[in-house]
């Protein structure tokens, strides 16, 4: 029983344990969660067929859709529960991360707007893993202000035509389905021009194109729409609500806040067993060093303030209140925690540090990690955009200016 469990939480716990442990592999003691976000896989199409695997076992066991309604698939539990599992799931090899845009936050975007025709076409081979989704808001000009973007949705008979460009789409190049916020009216102010779109990513007229990152890999891509067709019963809500269908998808990502944090407190035990390698191979330990025994230590500490702001936010979760500063204030936490320990591994390796997967401690993760974490300034809400959140809803501060606001979409200046 963890911190904070109530005797329900405990025995949920208990019961996802006790499945993965019978039913899935262990993670290696070198594989940490927060590590493991920077992977690469050099068969990609091996790797989404594993996905797609335990994706489907999750399924017939009653491990998918955790905060889903039963009449959906789900077990109708809450975010809590779903945090917990989390928990649990982060110490197995359980390669599902990639139906999580999905299955977290297009699913019940689809279940409170969504028809009854478009959650009976969409529901059930999303949760069984059969086809992956991505999310289509950032714009290269509306990245941390979404409802500033220009993409095109036009009306033609029973269709609308979308152009336009959107990027940072994670998984985009393997998804079958997208998210997509676009304009359909350009003459009312830009957060009630917006409309919700479910399109079809293998159509013509839709290009995916890879964002190589410094660390050699692409989970990233630009997506360009030329004239791409998008039937009109794929609209999710009426046209011009876009903005309101948005912020359910938006509010659903919190429970991904959690998720982030599971393996925070596990870094340390990571970062000590790769220590001890480093010593095997010099003669001395890495902690011998006292400044190195001063970062590490402050390493643990940040680690476990992480952990026990998971626990805050689960409470404000139990409440069914939504963690928008908490959540700012942990993914500030986790991107510090992530750049102090990437630079602390490589600054133990010495030269070590640069070598290549073949020849480096722990197969170069902690080199991949020291080019990833830079990433994670950006991904899921930007440092600088976090720190207004927490400066408006925490502190109080004057809002930043938003001159903007009423104005006709098609006047303001771009």
């Amino acid at each position: 029983m963890e911190l904070f469990d109530t005797p329900e939480l405990a025995a949920f716990r208990a019961e996802a344990r006790a499945w993965l442990e019978a039913n899935v592999p262990p993670l290696g003691e070198e594989e940490s969660g927060v590590i493991g976000l920077f992977a690469e896989h050099e068969d990609e199409e091996a790797f989404l067929a594993k996905a797609r695997y335990w994706q489907a076992r999750l399924a017939d066991a009653g491990w998918a859709g955790i905060t889903w309604p039963t009449e959906y698939g789900g077990r109708g539990l809450t975010p809590v529960h779903e945090i917990v599992w989390r928990q649990e799931a982060a110490h197995f090899d359980l390669p599902v991360g990639v139906f999580g845009i999905g299955i977290g936050m297009g699913g019940p975007t689809i279940m409170a707007w969504g028809t009854d025709e478009q959650k009976e076409r969409w529901l059930p081979p999303m949760l069984r893993g059969e086809e992956i989704w991505c999310q289509l808001f950032s714009e290269p000009a509306a990245g941390s202000d979404v409802a500033g973007l220009r993409t095109r949705a036009v009306r033609d008979g029973d269709e609308y035509v979308v152009t336009g460009q959107k990027v940072w789409t994670s998984g985009a190049h393997y998804s079958k389905w997208g998210m997509l916020l676009a304009r359909t009216d350009p003459n009312v102010p830009k957060h009630a021009g917006l409309s919700y779109f479910i399109i079809d990513m293998r159509q013509p007229g839709v290009e995916v194109r890879p964002l190589r990152q410094m660390t050699g890999g692409a989970n990233f891509n630009e997506v360009f729409f030329d004239e791409a067709r998008v039937p009109a019963e794929h609209l999710l809500g009426a046209e011009g609500m876009g903005w309101s269908v948005a912020l359910t998808t938006l509010m659903h990502e919190r429970v991904a806040i959690g998720g982030y944090l599971v393996g925070a407190a596990g870094v340390f035990d990571t970062l000590r067993r790769m220590f001890d390698r480093v010593a095997d191979e010099r003669g001395v330990h890495p902690l011998a060093d006292p400044v190195v025994r001063d970062r590490a230590t402050d390493l643990y500490i940040r680690g476990q303030v992480l952990r026990f702001m998971t626990q805050r936010i689960i409470a404000k979760l139990a409440k069914g209140e939504i963690p928008s500063a908490e959540g700012a204030a942990a993914k500030l936490g986790l991107t510090s925690l992530l750049s102090r320990l990437a630079n602390l591994a490589v600054d133990v390796q010495g030269p070590a540090g640069m070598l290549g997967p073949d020849d480096a401690i722990d197969d170069g993760r902690w080199a991949l990690a020291f080019l990833g974490y830079p990433g994670m300034r950006i991904a899921g809400g930007t440092d600088q955009i976090l720190r207004n959140i927490i400066g408006e809803r925490v502190l109080g501060l004057p809002g930043e200016p938003r001159v903007d606001k009423d104005v006709p979409f098609s006047r303001i200046p771009g």
